[in-house]
């Protein structure tokens, strides 16, 4: 009974949100778009002709809102676990970047197999244990920043999904040598009670052998 009546308290919740009713009337696919549209107009990472990984892109928020902002001559790659209606401008692959043939997919998609901008809105099923989910949380963020060493052109941007916690310290204190700038942000359509914010990590400086 308290299950359901907490699904019933956060569809409530969820219809009454001022930000998915906007994201409803502008015919964006999730109220994450307003997230990444602060984000871009505070910080510039989104430029005509840019390159661009979306992961965790489903349901296409995030790749609606880079789609339009890299036109003209910019590439938007999109991927996810869960399937994704199509996108105009959005090249959308359902696989796991985890796994060898995911990653080999993703880096056939991008020219040369690089790109100028990684983005990361992923976020663990959450399974209601803290310390668990926090865990996970952290996983898929040093996952993002992985991907990103392997594919970001110097000079390259990241923008990834963190929870405050364990492990949010040393991501940042492991990432931050990696770019010229990081700054973490909490964007107004974040939930007040949300313990998320994001990265943003702008001049990547790919390690050089010594």
């Amino acid at each position: 009974m308290a299950k359901k009546h907490g699904k019933r308290a956060w569809m409530a919740r969820h219809v009454n949100d001022p930000w998915v009713q906007r994201s409803q009337q502008d015919g964006y696919r999730s109220r994450a778009s307003y997230k990444l549209l602060e984000l871009d107009d505070r910080h510039r990472l989104l430029r005509p002709g840019k390159v661009v990984v979306d992961l965790g892109a489903a349901p296409g928020g995030w790749s609606q809102v880079a789609a339009a902002r890299v036109q003209p001559g910019g590439r938007v790659v999109a991927l996810d676990l869960l399937a994704m209606e199509p996108l105009a401008g959005v090249t959308v692959i359902q696989a796991d970047f985890e796994d060898d043939a995911g990653l080999e997919a993703l880096l056939a998609a991008l020219p040369d197999g690089r790109a100028d901008l990684v983005l990361s809105d992923m976020a663990p099923n959450i399974s209601g244990i803290r310390a668990s989910d926090q865990a996970r949380a952290m996983g898929l963020a040093e996952l993002a920043l992985e991907l990103a060493t392997r594919v970001l052109q110097p000079g390259g941007a990241l923008v990834v999904k963190l929870f405050h916690g364990a492990g949010f310290d040393a991501w940042v204190a492991a990432a931050r040598p990696l770019f010229a700038d990081l700054r973490v942000r909490k964007p107004e359509a974040s939930r007040a009670e949300s313990r998320e914010v994001y990265a943003v990590a702008d001049g990547y400086r790919p390690a050089t052998d010594d």
